[in-house]
């Protein structure tokens, strides 16, 4: 019995967990979502990256729904 009980505690802090990093997973992705949507980077950069993320918002992702790029005085210079 007292073995059935830590086996059983252990599964629970085990499940526990798995809960845990699927919502702390969850609002990573959405963070970096709303970076890359952010990023100077070319929007077909952003879409693939966007694309790739696991746990990114339902929506399918439209490249023509991207925000369009910064105007070319806004942009800085990575020279």
């Amino acid at each position: 019995m007292v073995i059935w009980k830590k086996k059983e505690r252990k599964m629970m802090l085990v499940s526990v967990m798995a809960e845990m990093l699927e919502e702390y997973t969850v609002v990573l992705a959405r963070i970096l979502e709303h970076v890359f949507n952010e990023a100077p980077l070319p929007r077909r950069i952003r879409f693939l990256i966007l694309r790739n993320l696991p746990f990114v918002s339902s929506l399918p992702l439209n490249p023509s729904l991207l925000p369009p790029p910064p105007p070319a005085s806004a942009r800085s210079s990575y020279h």
